[in-house]
């Protein structure tokens, strides 16, 4: 019997698609740690990424559907983001990154 061809790539591919790339997996840390934060916050949290940069991947996150873009027509307008519900099913994701990163750099800094 011939084995059915599998036409859906690999889903641990789909999701790093999601969540990786330059600045991603910052961007989703640093709310999933804080939080609801205004563009500025969010900014100042991240200083070396451009305003640009920091835009382009907000607006992937929420096409995606793992950030939240609350805008408020104030002067100044008054712009934030947060992880969705999505977004936040992530939590034991990046909670294991987070303690394998730091045990790795314990076990780097112990040589």
């Amino acid at each position: 019997m011939a084995s059915k061809p599998v036409n859906n790539p690999c889903p641990v591919n789909r999701i790093l698609q999601m969540i990786t790339g330059t600045w991603t997996t910052y961007i989703l840390w640093i709310l999933y740690s804080r939080g609801t934060l205004r563009f500025g916050e969010l900014k100042q949290a991240i200083p070396d990424i451009s305003a640009k940069v920091l835009t382009e991947r907000l607006r992937r996150l929420e096409s995606q559907g793992l950030v939240q873009r609350d805008y408020k027509p104030t002067i100044p307008p008054q712009v934030s983001y947060q992880l969705t519900d999505k977004g936040m099913e992530l939590h034991d994701v990046l909670d294991s990154l987070a303690k394998l990163s730091e045990r790795w750099q314990h076990q780097q800094d112990e040589q």
